[in-house]
């Protein structure tokens, strides 16, 4: 009888790469996590016990077929994997880096809740998808047959690149529409080389182009081209432009000069130390934390991301505020060990009253207690009077989240529907909205959410464009 090759997580211990040193790793903007070695993806991947119920896959946004790519991997059969990984994943080598595992495929894993310690299916993911490419086993995209109809996408982040990937293949024409010079969105300039290294982002734009995505760069729809001109040239458009209004601060003192937005500082240090561009707040040190106090305000991934940026920037102190305690922080918990590992300080159950100076030198922080549950369950932060301090700051980031911009008034497009919230109405899982042939998807639908349900809006939203074009070229045919 063939030896068992899964269920090893009685006999092998959970072991995640290593983990470059704090005190080396928080001088540059390298990825923090080494490779796995072949044997050691093996290894890890055997330690899955290949349950009935797959809580990893169900609580996985892309439902991806986890167990039989660590099987395949504990088996040798990488390749295998690989295709397994990619049929429902545009970016498993994104996903593998930067998915909160810890919240939910990892979270929510078996053997984890039996105290054997999860399976690093992230790191295994990322493992599978690197060797793809280093073998050469991801190829551009080739559709079987070309198809006349086009489609535009506003927006180059996940959401939309995953969309133009699925359309591609289809034989569908795509154009993407995006502000940026680089398209990624997010991945490009919002989250740090330390988390995604910036060449692997760009493989994956070069792929897209190769397989005969075009894209249209440095164009801001409502200004460079409008969207009404966009809709002209399409049989159907998705938009996929994310949220990236910074939510504001108030409180005294918050219009001084050295208080920063969050993306405005992640994009400006993305460009700087990953990309080699000239930019000149950072050159100037408005968007530079090298020598400074810092401190960050929210509780995030993109606060974590902030806190990280600014350590390797070499800031003087970098301290994080946040009005609930630890275990409510919506962060990824791995990210605040990092952070704290990285040389952060975080000052729980704290809020900003107002700020002092101009240019900005120190913030006004009063501390919080937990009252009673609000309508979420999550405990409501109280103030507790009389307990204010000042914490010395010469730079102060906001990042307290994001909200949509005002779509219909920036694109003259007033029938396009939006919540209360502002973002756009559409259908659930297809994306349509209100508008013949106009589809939404990701964060200007959802509000701010994680890449991985971009990329299931995408691939979703792809589908159901696939099914209208065809219907509606089937009406036209009976005609």
């Amino acid at each position: 009888m063939a030896k068992q090759p899964m269920l090893k997580f009685v006999s092998v211990d959970r072991e995640m790469p290593e983990k470059r040193d704090a005190n080396v790793r928080n001088k540059d903007f390298g990825e923090i996590y080494a490779e796995y070695a072949d044997q050691k993806a093996k290894e890890q991947s055997a330690r899955c016990s290949q349950c009935g119920v797959p809580y990893c896959q169900s609580h996985c946004p892309l439902h991806n077929n986890i167990p039989d790519w660590l099987r395949l991997t504990a088996t040798g059969r990488l390749q295998e994997a690989y295709e397994v990984s990619q049929a429902t994943n545009t970016f498993p080598e994104i996903c593998g880096r930067i998915c909160p595992q810890d919240r939910l495929c990892e979270g929510n894993c078996v053997i984890e809740q039996s105290g054997h310690g999860t399976v690093t299916i992230g790191a295994v993911e990322k493992y599978i998808t690197d060797t793809a490419w280093e073998e050469g086993w991801v190829k551009p995209i080739a559709p079987v047959e070309e198809r006349r109809e086009s489609v535009g996408i506003i927006g180059a982040g996940p959401g939309g690149l995953a969309a133009a990937d699925m359309l591609r293949r289809a034989g569908v024409q795509v154009t993407v529409y995006d502000r940026y010079d680089r398209a990624g969105g997010l991945l490009t300039y919002g989250i740090p080389g330390f988390k995604l290294e910036k060449p692997i982002v760009m493989r994956r734009n070069e792929q897209l182009e190769a397989g005969g995505v075009r894209f249209r760069l440095n164009c801001n729809v409502g200004e460079d081209l409008s969207f009404d001109e966009i809709r002209a040239q399409h049989d159907a458009v998705i938009i996929a432009t994310g949220v990236y209004k910074s939510r504001d601060l108030g409180g005294p003192g918050a219009g001084a000069d050295g208080i920063v937005k969050a993306l405005d500082y992640l994009t400006a240090s993305n460009r700087a130390s990953n990309f080699g561009d000239t930019v000149e707040a950072f050159e100037s040190g408005t968007l530079n934390a090298k020598g400074k106090n810092v401190v960050v305000i929210g509780g995030g991934d993109t606060a974590m991301d902030c806190v990280r940026t600014a350590i390797r920037q070499g800031a003087k102190s970098v301290k994080c505020l946040y009005r609930r305690d630890r275990a409510n922080m919506p962060g990824s918990q791995r990210e605040v060990q990092n952070a704290e590992e990285e040389g952060v300080v975080f000052e729980w159950l704290t809020a900003p009253k107002g700020f002092k100076g101009e240019p900005v030198n120190a913030v006004v922080v009063q501390k919080m207690r937990l009252g009673a549950p609000d309508a979420t369950g999550r405990q409501t932060p109280e103030i507790i009077e009389g307990s204010d301090y000042e914490e010395p700051a010469d730079l102060v980031i906001k990042a307290l989240g994001f909200e949509p911009e005002e779509l219909p008034t920036l694109w003259g497009q007033p029938e396009l529907e939006v919540t209360r919230w502002g973002t756009i109405k559409a259908e659930f899982t297809s994306g349509r909205t209100a508008m013949e042939g106009v589809y939404a998807i990701g964060d200007i639908v959802r509000g701010a959410s994680l890449v991985v349900w971009a990329i299931r809006d995408g691939r979703d939203c792809a589908e159901a464009v696939l099914s209208d074009l065809a219907t509606r070229g089937s009406a036209v045919a009976a005609e």
